[in-house]
């Protein structure tokens, strides 16, 4: 009997230690040490330290090693040293305090929790769980609360409300995606959480391969894990969403002003070849009097599919076409690929050979994939030299003409789609393999455009638009959402995911409007003009193989259509700039989420209304798709203007909104400013000398910031702009203009 008992006791204890073995948690404070801003705590089986960034933000380092890694390629804010903090040793506890929040370290286990000043829990780890290993992987758990919604983490499809779903971080090339397919082209790991009256943002700044599970599956956590190294994330509180989204992008830093043609309508297609076509599209454009700044070359505009060369045959005149197009006030831009081909004789192949430039094996051999021009060598754009050489690469291109780049296939993108993780990054002279390098080899091919052309421009602002980016990328590109399908609910989808990233620090972002995979009818391609026209980036593609999908191809309806919203877009080009404007100062998404100023009316997370958005401060945009002519529309608190007809409208309110191809439903804040010029057909053309100000009239006081430049070069930041605050006082309906800042 003793032997059976003891036997029993002993497969408990085996059980019980191979449980144990399976996840490994951070375990219990050995001991700790005060910094000039956190403190470093050593553990059972790890370290963590605690930094204060900002009063509002708090950076949190777990590792299994001796040393922290503090590198990243997304972060450019350093810990502000004028911040005020309190650190204090408690019994059960440490305690990091500034004026705004309160981190709270539990010593056994150990376990963060964030409060803010009331004594309120923003966030706190899972007691159970906290971060733990299993195998290489390392996760955080979080507790969840019953009505916890979870908003943003970059180009993700689904629901604006996370809740329920997991997602996965692993930059991938999906041509015609599904519209719950995950992952994407671009990982920006950074969401907000909203309860109650609280929200707070949390940043997971790792380059490898992230999972996000916001109680999918299970009803005990939200958790977030990193597949390779430490687990390093950021705790942002604040007292609204807009707030949280100031804290990150200051973080992770802002956009810079676009050039004003980048703003502009734009037509592209895979693609537009020989020569004869492009200027043939170009006079289109111009007879038909459909404003439009951009015209873009795809891959066919190459030799042999060559990156930095023409097409002898299609293309045998390019700086004599590019000064035609310019002359007629259009703006070229070309897309770039980063393989190189492997080719004796191809000058950018044989230098970067000769300078070391290119991503090699582990071995020391090159590494080569397959894409469009055949075997390719591929940039190292997390070195240094690299980025500064692949810069002067675009000398030729700009010397001919060419206004912007366009950086396509970046995942990295090829044939088989399976990179070896055994290549090596050089990581800024640290190396690490594929594993670590392969989600921010977009951000850095961006970067490396974008650092180039400023340098061969000069004076002149560059204009760069990526598929596949990490968080951070607004400092060097805007984006847009790769290849979708002609299709209504890819049409919604592609609000969500604009309005997702706009969440997610990325205010420049589009879709291929009309749908890059597939033909649109007529009657979707004019609904999905209208809200084109209202998207920060605004682009119509189309496939090699597909129907023309220009806006005169659809027959006459849809062009009128189609002209009449291109021109509106125009003619709010001077909000829209003004929007940008704050984008560039404050991390404002130009397209904004309801959630934004809406955060905790549960309405806006319906899935009847969660496609709804603020485009710019003041015009409500509610989608629809192009089979109805009427709509539902939920307008929040306050009083709202119908766009066409000045009709008053209640918020806290539902309703059917009649919605033909050729009224998409606006809706105006009450207390709003929007600034209109008279209509041009591009950019470059003077409108009048009359701005026209529409002012709709609240019960409350409210102002607006309008802003105005050159529009392409780099003057205002020596004071060549025109800024002025407008204010309308409600009790006397007065209009007050402060003085003009500004040159």
């Amino acid at each position: 009997m003793k032997t059976i008992f003891f036997l029993i006791i002993s497969a408990l204890l085996i059980h019980q230690l191979q449980a144990q073995s399976l996840s490994k948690p951070l375990g219990n404070l050995k001991s700790y040490k005060k910094t000039s801003n956190g403190v470093v705590v050593q553990t059972d089986h790890g370290n963590l330290k605690a930094t204060v960034y900002s009063a509002n933000i708090i950076k949190i380092d777990i590792t299994e090693h001796a040393a922290f890694n503090d590198f990243s390629y997304a972060v450019t804010a350093l810990p502000d040293a004028q911040v005020k903090i309190l650190i204090q040793d408690q019994r059960d506890n440490i305690t990091i305090s500034t004026d705004s929040l309160n981190l709270v370290i539990t010593k056994k286990p150990v376990r963060v929790s964030l409060y803010n000043k009331q004594g309120v829990l923003v966030n706190g780890d899972d007691e159970a769980f906290g971060t733990s290993w299993i195998d290489d992987q390392i996760t955080t758990y979080k507790k969840i609360f019953p009505d916890e919604k979870f908003i943003g983490l970059g180009e993700k499809t689904g629901g604006l409300n996370r809740r329920g779903s997991g997602y996965q971080n692993w930059n991938s090339d999906v041509p015609g995606y599904e519209t719950r397919q995950d992952p994407l082209y671009a990982t920006i790991p950074f969401y907000i959480g909203i309860r109650d009256s609280v929200v707070y943002g949390i940043f997971l700044d790792n380059s490898s391969k992230t999972q996000f599970n916001f109680g999918a599956s299970q009803d005990r956590f939200s958790s977030f894990s990193v597949d390779n190294g430490d687990m390093n994330y950021y705790l942002l509180w604040h007292s609204s969403v807009a707030k949280i989204l100031e804290s990150y992008s200051w973080l992770t830093g802002r956009m810079p002003l676009p050039p004003m043609w980048s703003l502009g309508y734009h037509q592209c297609r895979w693609s537009y070849f020989p020569e004869s076509e492009m200027m043939s599209l170009a006079k289109n454009f111009r007879d038909r009097k459909i404003p439009c700044d951009g015209l873009w070359f795809d891959i066919h505009y190459m030799q042999d599919y060559k990156v930095f060369t023409w097409s002898h045959d299609r293309f045998p005149d390019p700086e004599g076409m590019l000064t035609q197009l310019d002359n007629m006030g259009f703006k070229n831009v070309v897309i770039i690929d980063p393989g190189i081909k492997v080719e004796k004789g191809y000058a950018p192949y044989e230098d970067g050979v000769k300078k070391d430039m290119f991503i090699k094996y582990s071995d020391g051999k090159e590494y080569n994939g397959q894409v469009w021009p055949g075997w390719c060598a591929f940039t190292d754009f997390t070195k240094p030299d690299a980025r500064v050489w692949w810069g002067t690469l675009f000398k030729e291109d700009i010397d001919q003409g060419i206004d912007g780049f366009w950086c396509d296939m970046n995942e990295i993108a090829s044939w088989g789609a399976k990179t070896p993780d055994n290549l090596v990054f050089n990581f800024e002279g640290h190396p690490v393999s594929h594993r670590t390098g392969k989600n921010v080899f977009g951000l850095e091919m961006s970067r490396a455009t974008y650092e180039g052309t400023l340098q061969l421009f000069k004076n002149k602002r560059p204009f760069v638009l990526t598929r596949s980016g990490f968080a951070g990328l607004q400092r060097y590109t805007a984006i847009w959402t790769g290849d979708n399908l002609a299709k209504d609910d890819h049409m919604l989808l592609g609000v969500r995911l604009v309005n997702s990233l706009g969440l997610s620090g990325v205010p420049f972002a589009g879709v291929d409007v009309g749908g890059f995979v597939g033909d649109a009818s007529s009657e979707l391609m004019a609904r999905w003009i209208t809200i084109g026209a209202f998207c920060p980036f605004y682009r119509s593609h189309k496939e090699y193989n597909g129907k023309d999908a220009e806006p005169w191809a659809f027959g006459e309806n849809t062009e009128e259509i189609s002209r009449n919203y291109i021109q509106l877009r125009y003619n709010l080009l001077p909000y829209i700039y003004s929007a940008f404007y704050e984008a560039s100062q404050t991390g404002m998404p130009v397209q904004r989420s309801l959630a934004i100023n809406y955060s905790h009316d549960n309405m806006i997370y319906q899935t009847d209304y969660e496609n709804e958005y603020f485009f710019g401060p003041s015009i409500l945009v509610a989608p629809c798709v192009s089979t109805v002519r009427a709509t539902k529309v939920y307008l929040p608190e306050g009083i709202w203007f119908d766009f066409y007809n000045n009709k008053k409208y209640d918020g806290n309110s539902e309703m059917w909104y009649e919605a033909p191809l050729e009224k998409l439903p606006l809706f105006i804040k009450a207390g709003s400013f929007i600034p209109e010029q008279s209509p041009v057909q591009f950019t470059a053309q003077q409108p009048t000398d009359t701005l026209t100000l529409h002012v709709y009239y609240s019960s409350f006081n409210s102002h607006y910031v309008y802003y105005e430049d050159a529009g392409d070069q780099f003057d205002y930041q020596k004071g060549d702009y025109y800024k002025r605050e407008m204010q309308l006082i409600a009790s006397s309906k007065q209009l007050v203009l402060a003085k003009v800042e500004g040159n």
